[in-house]
């Protein structure tokens, strides 16, 4: 098994479960505050499996004028309620899963309270599925952007929301118990949140034993 001395993320909401796995393997924790925003990232996404299969639930952000905007300085747009949404989308997906009922408590305040910034709401989030997850890392903040050759682990854009690498998705290959596994094959790399109502306390020896080769 890998040990990472320093890494450095992209914020995500409710990030995949690669993610973790970088995250449970690094001694030191960067999430990026400056990089530019970009669209369709898990920076403002998310997937699960639902009834018809995989799913992709996004929150929507305030457009701006200029073509350039700091990760850090993206606000959430409420004009729609897609924290409804998204929590219905939850409800269908997962009421019958075996963790749901105990754990959907410590997400209902995501889907009620309004943050101004993405990069806050994320934070908030990331800090609650620590806690479940029972990882005690501190997360660092950038406070300058950080070029591609200047850190050691730099997993900024190798944890894509689209066209993922192999290697990325050979970290989380191996089944387990998934919602709907009795339509669908399983399906790698969904959000934590699908490892955690799935396996629950188990959800961190997952993590663990089939951490980064």
């Amino acid at each position: 098994m890998v040990s990472f001395s320093k890494i450095l993320l992209s914020t995500a909401y409710f990030p995949p479960i690669s993610w973790f796995k970088y995250l449970l393997n690094a001694n030191e924790i960067y999430i990026e505050s400056y990089e530019h925003y970009t669209k369709q990232t898990y920076r403002n996404r998310f997937h699960i499996l639902a009834a018809n299969g995989l799913m992709v639930l996004s929150i929507p952000v305030v457009k701006v004028t200029r073509k350039k905007v700091l990760i850090k300085d993206v606000k959430i747009d409420y004009a729609t309620n897609w924290q409804k949404q998204h929590l219905k989308s939850l409800e269908a997906a997962y009421r019958n899963s075996p963790f749901y009922e105990l754990l959907i408590d410590d997400f209902l305040p995501f889907f009620s309270k309004k943050y101004n910034f993405l990069f806050d709401f994320n934070y908030e989030i990331i800090k609650t599925l620590l806690s479940i997850l029972e990882i005690d890392k501190e997360l660092k903040f950038t406070n300058q952007f950080i070029e591609a050759d200047k850190f050691d682990y730099d997993f900024r854009y190798r944890i894509k929301a689209k066209n993922q690498a192999d290697d990325i998705t050979s970290l989380v290959k191996k089944p387990y118990y998934q919602s709907f596994n009795e339509k669908f094959p399983f399906t790698a790399d969904l959000s934590i949140i699908d490892l955690l109502f799935n396996l629950g306390h188990e959800a961190y020896g997952y993590l663990k034993i089939n951490a980064y080769p």
